[in-house]
C-alpha cells in the first residue's frame, strides 16, 4: 500500500524558507517557530570560582537510555557550557508553571560573575550525587556529569550522563512521574511559552493486531 499523493493544485499554498539565502538569525526564528513545543532544560551549573549559573535551554532532549544520557545545546558560547567544561557536572531542572517569570528572567545575559538564581529570587538546595545545586522549587532534578560535547557550527551539544534523578513524591504514581502533577512549561517561537494543555492518551497498535483486524486501518484512514 502506498500513501496517496495530492496533486499540487489541491495542496495548500506554502511559503519557502531557504537557509542558504537567509541570514542565520532569521532562519533561527523560523526553526524556533516550527520545532515546537520544546521542553526546557533549566541548567544549573557552577563556575570554577563557585558562582551558580541558572539558564533555560530549549534545545533539549533524551540522547540515550542505556547508559542514561540527556543532551542540550548551547547556541553560542554560554556560561552553562563554560562552567560544565570547567567542573564536569550540572543539574537539569524542570520549569513548573508557577516559575514562569523567574525562568524567563534567568535567560537575561547576566555577567558570568553574577548568579541568575540570586537575581531572580530562586531558591537552590544541595543535590544528592553532584556538587552542582538544584532548584528547590522544581519538581524534577536530573543530576549529571559531563559525558561529552559535540561542536556543530556556532553551537555545542552537551551530553550529560545521568547520575541521579529526584522527583517530588506527590507527582509520582504507579512508579512513574505524572505529567498532570509536574505541569512543565515549554518553549514555542519568539517570546512564546506554553503549558501542557489537554492531555490525550492512546495506546500503540502492534502490527500483528493491525494485520489481523482490517477494521483498524479503515478506522484510522477514516473509512
Amino acid at each position: 500500500m502506498t500513501s496517496p499523493v495530492d496533486p499540487p493544485a489541491t495542496s495548500r499554498p506554502r511559503t519557502p524558507f531557504d537557509p542558504g539565502q537567509m541570514r542565520p538569525s532569521d532562519f533561527y526564528r523560523v526553526m524556533n517557530s516550527i520545532v515546537v513545543p520544546r521542553p526546557i532544560a533549566w541548567v544549573l551549573s557552577r563556575s570554577a570560582d563557585g558562582v551558580h549559573n541558572l539558564a533555560p535551554h530549549s534545545f533539549y532532549t533524551v540522547a540515550c537510555v542505556q547508559p542514561p544520557v540527556v543532551q542540550f545545546t548551547s547556541v553560542g558560547r554560554k556560561d552553562s557550557l563554560t562552567n560544565i567544561e570547567a567542573t564536569g557536572e550540572f543539574t537539569v531542572n524542570l520549569v513548573p508553571e508557577e516559575l514562569f517569570e523567574q525562568a524567563n528572567a534567568t535567560g537575561t545575559d547576566f555577567p558570568p560573575d553574577q548568579s541568575e538564581a540570586e537575581a531572580a529570587g530562586i531558591r537552590l538546595e544541595p543535590s544528592e550525587k553532584v556538587g552542582a545545586l538544584r532548584v528547590a522549587q522544581s519538581p524534577v532534578s536530573i543530576e549529571c556529569t559531563l559525558h561529552s560535547t559535540l561542536r556543530l557550527g556556532d553551537s555545542t551539544v552537551v551530553f550529560g550522563r545521568v547520575e541521579w534523578v529526584t522527583v517530588v513524591s506527590d507527582a509520582v504514581r504507579d512508579g512513574r512521574p505524572r505529567i498532570e502533577e509536574l505541569r512543565p512549561l515549554a518553549r514555542l517561537g519568539g517570546n512564546e511559552w506554553c503549558t501542557v494543555g489537554d492531555i490525550r492518551t492512546i495506546p500503540r497498535i502492534p502490527y500483528a493486531t493491525w494485520a489481523e483486524d482490517p477494521s483498524i486501518g479503515e478506522q484510522v484512514r477514516g473509512g
